[in-house]
């Protein structure tokens, strides 16, 4: 594949505002336009996000672009007065990655490019210190041997340990030039035991460089990430290469990554980490603890005050919080790049409410700052401190919430387990990129060391997970960790509080958490932009009051089988089993007074909203003993030598109602129409609960949903018995109730056929799940076992069905029935009140079709709002596409 030649790919920091992010990638762009505002920059140029694809493809760098990179690199010498792999002025350059997206620490870089064996004296004179110049030689051979030539890191890590073990030194920066020499020496053996080297051209040093920070787009750990997060892979990586500016020149030097707020809770304050004599890798890589910005503050307090003033000019030119990694170079200040920094879901909801309350955003930018779906995190439990017992020891609280599970130190394993159900708490030293499948199947990371801005904390905000960093009582070796005198195996149960940094042996009690008043606000501009309605599914009173603190304008799913689990399903099977008409009525006599109970707590809770009751819908196998169970405890009876008349009596009634194929049999109206004892006392126990709340003074709004309606003759025959029941309480009891009848598109038939079934309902709500399940012909139970994870992972589906709506198949199903609907019956109300009303994508769609409310699980409301908000924000003239 060849780059169109007819434009430039390889950009001057100062030949471009910046503006086009998606071609300069998010580095690139965040560097060109700091650059144009002065900031202390080191200059350098950007080979665009065209070129990722060619190099991909071709598995090399054009040559033409190659002729850019080389006119750039001249242009670049001419302005620092320094030489790209000559003295007496040498020139060392870094290679990042920066896509438009950012994929903090997914990427490769490269740094100290031009640190050959011949430079290093040139490197030392310069440097006045021939310890920098053996360690910039030994960085550029673990860097490019990694990156480039694909060892390892684990074995380099073996020769830098015995090297310190020899020394008599605990950290790579006490190792003097003698010894890093002999470091460099050992890579360099190493490398050449597997046939590698490192070149000594310094230009096919930087060829192979840029060649590799493209391909690691392509990297596994890429891959996942884009997967888990929802990143296109088609929009590739910039690579920008740049002059290197040195934080180990001493004591005087340094290194560090800050954010202009706290990225844990948004607090507005300067936070991060500094490390002396290190380059900005090592603050990344969690390989040594830092020190804070008030440490920066002591040593260099001019520094410092410059930071501080390039921080707030940076967060008030782009209106975001910034994530900003710095180096000082004997005493002067550089910032390397800036992105929009990764924050938890409560530091989201706080900044985009201050912002706007400091009149730096408008309040529609405040609603689309904040992800809707990250808000379930902030129902994550805290520790409860009442009960909790000392901690073990103390790290760094790195991201907030609180987590158990048991420790596991691979992260293989991690993701193994974690796939049979687990819950897991991935421990390490420190994590890197490679690890990401660990971390993204782990409730929660610990690692011994690292800071607030290393690899294991960023990437744990951006993803949710509650995380413990710097963690250094914590010794690791292997797969045990020790602490004192207490040792934390695999497998041992733990708790971190991602928030204090303590760590729990055991499993410690957990409470709600305290409640963000910043969440109201945003949810209040959120209310006053939306026109989609948010309801909630709820089964009980504590649930439906959940749902309407949260929220929610009513609730648009009660499930009644939900209400006959318990202690109440022995009831139900004697309904259904019996032969006995007086032992039947006897328990459909129980049974109507405790759902008449239950459907009053409903309506109380949710006074004066709509409470959509559905009638009982699942097959009707799930209320019934199962036959296997049946048999064993007759197996038993038969050893022991006791009757077993009883049991094959009850197994005799069971598969009298067993099914080939329980999901299209017995169930939903069908069920109510053929056993019509139980929806009748369903409905006389809905009416009732409507007439006692009228009595107390209340404003009862029940509507009735008939389940699985496939033909309008089935929805015809249930309303007689509703109207039939309605007629008689008010006959009886001198009311005048009325109450909205309809149904649940969530058959196929039903949605093709719906201008015939809304002559007879008064409102639709489509069952989502179901009516996938159906259109896809698959079980979702089944499917997620046994192939939808291969479909996923090879894009034979772009997304999981049953999370995101298919817009395709079951979109089309949707809109044809939603103007069939509303062509037979213009005032028909229609919901949603499968999963995929509290999907932020799905929600887009079901705004466009003019639905006129979501129903969501009760944590999920506060989702919806927001979610229905930015989908407002967009426009309803931007409907998904059907194709």
């Amino acid at each position: 594949m060849t780059v169109p030649t007819s434009t430039r790919h390889v950009h001057a920091f100062d030949a471009t505002d910046g503006a086009d992010v998606d071609r300069l990638g998010g580095k690139g762009a965040g560097l060109a336009r700091m650059t144009s505002l002065g900031l202390p920059v080191p200059p350098g140029f950007t080979v665009d996000t065209g070129v990722c694809r060619a190099v991909l493809d071709d598995g090399g760098l054009p040559d033409d672009i190659w002729e850019e990179v080389l006119a750039a690199l001249g242009d670049l010498e001419e302005r620092t007065g320094r030489t790209f792999g000559s003295g007496p002025a040498p020139l060392l350059l870094s290679v990042r990655s920066g896509a438009a997206v950012s994929m903090p620490g997914m990427m490769d870089t490269v740094l100290d490019l031009g640190a050959s064996r011949y430079l290093i004296d040139d490197l030392a004179v310069w440097a006045e210190d021939p310890h920098f110049a053996y360690d910039a030689r030994r960085r550029l051979l673990q860097m490019f041997g990694g990156v480039v030539l694909g060892v390892t890191d684990d074995r380099f890590q073996r020769i830098l340990k015995a090297t310190r073990a020899e020394a008599g030194v605990q950290s790579d920066t006490e190792l003097d030039a003698g010894h890093l020499a002999q470091v460099s020496e050992r890579f360099e053996a190493a490398l050449a035991a597997d046939d590698l080297v490192v070149p000594e051209d310094p230009l096919l040093q930087l060829r192979r460089a840029i060649t590799a920070v493209f391909a690691s787009w392509n990297t596994p750990r890429a891959i996942h990430y884009r997967k888990t997060n929802g990143i296109a892979d088609h929009h590739g990586t910039a690579a920008t290469v740049q002059m290197m500016v040195f934080g180990d020149l001493g004591a005087s030097s340094g290194t560090g990554v800050c954010f202009t707020r706290n990225p844990m809770t948004g607090e507005k304050f300067a936070y991060g980490d500094y490390l002396p004599q290190a380059q900005g890798e090592d603050v990344v890589a969690g390989l040594r603890n830092t020190m804070s910005l008030d440490d920066l503050a002591a040593r260099h307090p001019t520094v410092h005050t410059q930071l501080t003033e390039i921080m707030d000019h940076l967060e008030h030119t782009t209106t975001d919080m910034c994530d900003i990694e710095f180096t000082v170079e004997r005493e002067q200040l550089f910032i390397l790049q800036t992105r929009v920094g990764k924050r938890s879901a409560a530091a989201a909801v706080r900044i985009a409410v201050e912002m706007a309350e400091e009149g730096l955003i408008t309040h529609e930018e405040a609603i689309r700052r904040v992800d809707p779906a990250s808000l379930e995190q902030l129902g994550r439990p805290a520790i409860d401190r009442a009960h909790a017992g000392d901690p073990l020891l103390a790290g760094i609280g790195a991201s907030p919430g609180a987590a158990q599970g048991i420790a596991v130190f691979d992260p293989d394993r991690a993701e193994a387990m974690a796939a049979e159900g687990r819950t897991i708490i991935l421990v390490r030293e420190e994590t890197t990129p490679d690890d990401i499948h660990g971390m993204t199947a782990a409730a929660g990371i610990l690692t011994s060391q690292g800071g607030k801005t290393s690899h294991a904390a960023v990437v744990a905000r951006g993803m949710g997970r509650p995380a413990v960093t710097g963690a250094s009582a914590l010794e690791i070796e292997g797969s045990v960790a020790v602490s004192g005198d207490t040792e934390i195996n695999e497998g041992d149960e733990i708790t971190i509080d991602g928030s204090s940094g303590d760590v729990f042996v055991g499993l410690t009690p957990l409470v709600e958490p305290e409640p963000l008043p910043e969440l109201d606000r945003l949810l209040d501009w959120a209310d006053e932009i939306r026109t989609l309605g948010v309801r909630a599914n709820a089964d009980s009173g504590p649930d439906a009051a959940r749902a309407r603190a949260a929220g929610a304008e009513g609730i648009g799913l009660a499930r009644t089988e939900h209400m006959f689990m318990g202690e109440r399903l022995g009831i139900v099977q004697r309904i259904i089993l019996t032969d006995d008409d007086d032992e039947r009525n006897a328990r459909l006599e129980e049974l109507r007074s405790t759902q008449t109970d239950d459907f009053e707590d409903l309506l109380r809770e949710m006074d004066g909203l709509p409470v959509i009751v559905r009638l009982l819908d699942p097959p009707l196998h799930e209320f019934l003993p199962s036959s296997i169970e049946i048999g064993r405890d007759m197996l038993e009876r038969v050893r022991s030598g006791e009757s077993t008349d009883d049991l094959e009596l009850l197994d005799r009634q069971v598969r009298r109602w067993s099914e080939e194929n329980p999901m299209l049999g017995l169930r939903g109206v069908r069920l109510g129409l053929v056993i019509a004892d139980i929806y009748r006392l369903q409905i006389e126990a809905a009416l009732e609960a409507v007439r006692r709340r009228v009595s107390a003074g209340g404003d009862p709004q029940l509507e009735i949903m008939i389940p699985l309606v496939s033909t309008s003759e089935e929805l015809v025959e249930m309303r007689r018995v509703v109207d039939a029941e309605i007629e008689s309480i008010n006959r009886q009891h001198a009311t005048d109730i009325h109450v909205q009848v309809g149904t649940m598109i969530e058959l196929p038939r039903a949605a093709l056929t719906a201008d015939q079934i809304a002559a007879e309902a008064d409102f639709f709500s489509f069952g989502t799940n179901d009516l996938t399940q159906m259109t896809f012909g698959l079980s979702r139970d089944d499917a997620e076992g046994a192939f939808l994870g291969h479909y996923l992972e090879h894009g034979i589906l772009p997304k999981d069905p049953f999370r995101t709506l298919d817009i395709a198949g079951v979109g089309r199903l949707i809109q044809m029935a939603v103007g069939a609907g509303r062509g037979a019956k213009p005032n028909l109300a229609i919901g949603v009140c499968g999963e995929h009303g509290g999907d932020p994508d799905s929600i887009d769609f079901f705004l466009s079709q003019g639905l006129d409310y979501v129903s969501v699980s009760p944590p999920r409301v506060p989702v919806a709002r927001l979610a229905a908000a930015q989908a407002q924000l967009r426009s309803i003239a931007q409907k998904p596409s059907l194709s």
